[in-house]
């Protein structure tokens, strides 16, 4: 995996009552394609593959809000992904059960950006 000590140690001072649910989506992408890789962008952890995929919102609590800042771009059919706007699209995971119910669909949405830009 890549991970970016940089990130490691912002999620490590981070506060959030859903934190274990968003160490659970950053390890669903790192693990999902080896090229992607992490930085802090906007006060979030953003994960990028030739360009932003994605950015964890941390100021939603309710749930880990995951946006995907040019999502109507990834090829293919996925579930996970709401919205229809012009560019960005997002998905929400509520707990670590909806993160291992939709782990197959996350790791799919990133190999699809990651084999798009390749």
């Amino acid at each position: 995996m890549n991970e970016d000590p940089e990130v490691s140690a912002w999620l490590d001072a981070l506060e959030h009552p859903r934190k274990d649910v968003i160490l659970a989506v950053r390890h669903v992408f790192l693990e999902a394609d080896a090229r992607i890789t992490e930085t802090i962008k906007w006060q979030s952890p953003t994960f990028m593959y030739k360009g932003n995929l994605a950015s964890i919102d941390p100021k939603a609590k309710r749930h880990v809000a995951v946006l995907f800042h040019r999502g109507a771009e990834i090829p293919g059919q996925h579930p996970l992904l709401e919205g229809d706007g012009k560019e960005a699209r997002y998905a929400r995971f509520g707990d670590l059960g909806a993160v291992d119910r939709g782990r197959s669909g996350l790791a799919a949405i990133v190999r699809a950006w990651c084999d798009s830009r390749s």
